[in-house]
């Protein structure tokens, strides 16, 4: 009886370390951008929903904080709202870490102000000159008399880097009020007439309070909505970018399986219902090769997913 006791212990012990190590395998650590943390959070809940026994933890830090963790193999996603830096590669590569990229959706950058502002549009010209400090109230734009106030993202934001460098060509103001994220930026501007700051569209479709501008390169060619689907997708919206994902080399197992989870036609609804862009054709052929996924000419790109496995995978 005693032997057959302790066999019996050694096989439940057993059980209980593979299901552990079961559990183990299926934790995917995502860390990484505010833009996208409440998108891929959601994303991994229904994920989770239709996978009973997966474990996907999301957390935010900014895409700098995301980028670092894969880098220094501490996640296996890292939410970017910015391309990863040569700079980063180079770190990466010497670590024996290799990054590879998908992108997940797109995004219009919404340049917003109170609603009680009479603004409603800017230029590149006018908003890079706003947060490099060159216009100081809003009289020099038609508005009232009233001193700008700055609200934008930490350096350690993938939106911060992306702002500077694609639409200010500069350095920020000292001026700058550093927040921690898009919601505090939103919040902010509902509370200042004077304020002005910039969030993913994901965070403004059914915001209160507050107002989206409509954006021009060349005013002559006509001003453009973040909110209006085809203006981003075909680049009329001039503050247009992809959000992406790096991980260390072709991903696999879970990680593998959520990735085109996110990419499905299901995973792309969830990320238009969450306020933001399901990718286009020419991003879901770069996944696909990215993920080594094959497909045939004249077939859709979008990956196929079941819960029972990856199609075409």
């Amino acid at each position: 009886m005693n032997r057959l006791r302790v066999v019996s212990i050694a096989v439940l012990l057993t059980l209980l370390c593979a299901g552990f190590c079961m559990a183990e395998e299926k934790m995917i650590q995502i860390k990484g951008s505010d833009t996208l943390i409440n998108m891929v959070q959601k994303l991994a809940e229904v994920y989770m929903a239709k996978n009973p026994g997966a474990n996907i933890s999301v957390t935010g830090g900014g895409s700098g904080t995301g980028i670092a963790a894969v880098v220094n193999n501490k996640c296996d996603i890292a939410n970017s709202s910015r391309s990863i830096k040569a700079s980063e590669v180079e770190q990466a590569n010497n670590k024996g870490i290799d990054p590879k990229r998908i992108v997940v959706a797109i995004d219009g950058l919404s340049i917003i102000v109170n609603a009680a502002n009479p603004i409603d549009k800017l230029t590149m010209d006018q908003i890079g000159k706003i947060y490099r400090g060159e216009v100081k109230n809003w009289n020099e734009l038609g508005g009232a008399d009233s001193p700008l106030n700055l609200y934008g993202r930490q350096s350690n934001s993938g939106t911060y880097d992306f702002m500077k460098e694609v639409v200010m060509k500069g350095e920020y103001s000292s001026s700058l009020k550093s927040m921690n994220g898009n919601a505090q930026i939103v919040e902010a501007i509902r509370q200042d007439v004077s304020g002005i700051g910039y969030v993913g569209v994901g965070y403004v479709k059914d915001a209160i309070g507050i107002k989206v501008l409509n954006v021009a390169v060349n005013p002559s060619m006509g001003y453009f909505s973040p909110l209006n689907e085809m203006d981003v997708k075909n680049g009329n919206y001039p503050v247009t970018r992809p959000l992406n994902q790096y991980m260390n080399g072709v991903p696999k197992g879970a990680a593998r399986d959520f990735i085109i989870f996110e990419l499905s036609k299901e995973g792309q609804e969830i990320v238009e219902k969450e306020g933001f862009f399901a990718i286009p054709t020419e991003y879901q052929r770069y996944n696909n090769d990215a993920l080594g996924i094959k497909w045939d000419v004249g077939e859709s790109p979008v990956v196929k997913y079941s819960a029972q496995g990856r199609d075409g995978a």
